[in-house]
């Protein structure tokens, strides 16, 4: 009798550890399968090397010093590819030359560099209005000068 009590305490007890094994993999698995690593676009990559740019930028203006010649890769902003739900529609285009016709004139009037650069900074606002607001506060951060009120 004591055996057999034996023999059921053991089944029990290694039945309910392959059970709770079986429980917590299946978890792994569940958290495992719904975790997937953010990948940036193409045009989100550029933004993020076009703002470096320009902090670079604002400082050479603020400080009077040489500005250099415009920045050619800025020109992928026409053609890099957005994030799935983001459309290149006629507004991101208006929006993408304001922005490119504004940095062109930095460097080809440095004596209004600031308010060339303001304008750009302007219409990266106006067109992340519109389509992704998460990077406004921190696109407001380039401006050279006082912020607009709008």
């Amino acid at each position: 009798m004591r055996v057999l009590l034996y023999i059921f305490l053991s089944f029990f007890l290694f039945s309910c550890k392959g059970e709770d094994k079986a429980v917590s993999d299946s978890k792994s698995i569940e958290v495992e399968e719904s975790f997937e690593m953010y990948e940036m676009s193409e045009l989100a990559a550029l933004m993020e090397q076009m703002y470096v740019d320009n902090q670079r930028l604002k400082e050479k203006i603020i400080k009077g010093d040489t500005i250099g010649q415009f920045p050619q890769h800025f020109l992928r902003i026409h053609e890099s590819a957005m994030t799935n739900k983001q459309k290149r529609d006629t507004f991101f285009k208006e929006q993408a030359k304001i922005f490119i016709d504004s940095q062109e004139l930095i460097y080809k009037d440095p004596k209004n560099a600031k308010e060339h650069f303001n304008r750009g900074v302007d219409a990266c606002i106006a067109c992340h209005q519109k389509k992704c607001t998460g990077p406004i506060p921190r696109i407001k951060k380039l401006y050279i000068g006082e912020i607009p009120k709008s």
